[in-house]
């Protein structure tokens, strides 16, 4: 995807809706235990909602109990990008895909063995791919 399609608000405001535009290109956050995915337990591959990049597998998501869909690492080391995050008075990771830029929410160093890390994500800024392998 081009620098320049990353960044065109009207191409993303005709493929997303209203609330996953504000979550994914304007970094907004839904409310916790609201999404799809938050308590979502099949096998197959969580991928970016704008661009259908394979982010996470289900094989590395947890219950954290936050209310948002939790995994303790993305599905290929490069696919999630990081940023500064400073805003609501403190300062976090930001989780980016890293093929359009989208936003998939902060990742945190409160997580399970073996990465101890958290990539707490909105169920917007994703969707779902079911493994049909063994049928």
């Amino acid at each position: 995807m081009s620098d320049q399609n990353k960044n065109d608000d009207g191409l993303w405001k005709v493929k997303l809706d209203p609330e996953e535009f504000h979550i994914c290109r304007e970094k907004g956050t839904e409310p916790a235990f609201s999404g799809m995915y938050w308590d979502h337990a099949e096998d197959g591959v969580y991928r970016c909602k704008c661009c259908a990049e394979p982010l996470f597998d289900s094989t590395t998501k947890f219950d954290s109990g936050c209310g948002w869909p939790s995994f303790f690492q993305p599905l290929e080391s490069g696919v999630v990008g990081e940023a500064q995050d400073t805003s609501l008075g403190m300062v976090r990771t930001e989780i980016l895909c890293k093929a359009c830029g989208c936003h998939l929410g902060h990742v945190f160093s409160d997580g399970p063995q073996p990465t101890g890390l958290r990539y707490c994500v909105n169920s917007a800024s994703i969707q779902f791919e079911k493994d049909n392998k063994g049928l």
